[in-house]
């Protein structure tokens, strides 16, 4: 593996696990959340957004983590494999409520600076409605990079998705 996406809902790990992979592997880590946001919570704009996803992924070889569905198709034509975290909805909304608990007021190193970890409920709706809204898309996308020729590995809970980067990236 040298260009591997995370994908999945906001809070199930997505960062976690690209960030513990990309040190195993030895692979520079991308957090696209990292790479949008500007300090205020400003978001890039779409034609500069789809300009830096096309420079970030032209690099030889990395480790994306990023919902972003409108520029899969984009990134996971660069990867060679794509981590699918499929958790449930009560996992993701844990995962959320508990890194603005623990991170409150500050800016995580997985996002930009400018842009300390707030309680927002337009993106808890968001995350609420995630299985019925966005991943319908996102799963055409990866049926579609899979037969292509693509390796899309699906992972179910945070259990299963620590067990699977101890088989990657072996301690």
């Amino acid at each position: 593996m040298r260009r591997v996406l995370v994908v999945g809902c906001s809070g199930g790990g997505k960062s976690r696990l690209a960030s513990a992979l990309a040190r195993g592997l030895g692979l520079p880590v991308v957090h696209l959340d990292a790479e949008f946001w500007r300090p205020g919570w400003v978001e890039t704009p779409d034609d500069a957004w789809e300009r830096r996803v096309a420079e970030l992924v032209a690099r030889d070889a990395w480790v994306c983590d990023g919902n972003f569905a409108r520029t899969l198709p984009m990134r996971a034509a660069r990867a060679d494999t794509v981590v699918h975290l499929d958790l449930p909805r009560r996992t993701c909304l844990r995962g959320v409520l508990g890194r603005w608990w623990r991170d409150r007021g500050r800016v995580r190193a997985d996002m930009a600076p400018g842009c300390p970890e707030r309680f927002d409920l337009a993106f808890l709706r968001w995350v609420w409605g995630f299985r019925r809204k966005v991943r319908p898309d996102v799963l055409r996308k990866l049926a579609a990079f899979e037969a292509a020729g693509g390796r899309v590995v699906t992972l179910r809970s945070r259990a299963e998705a620590d067990a699977w980067l101890r088989t990657v990236v072996p301690s």
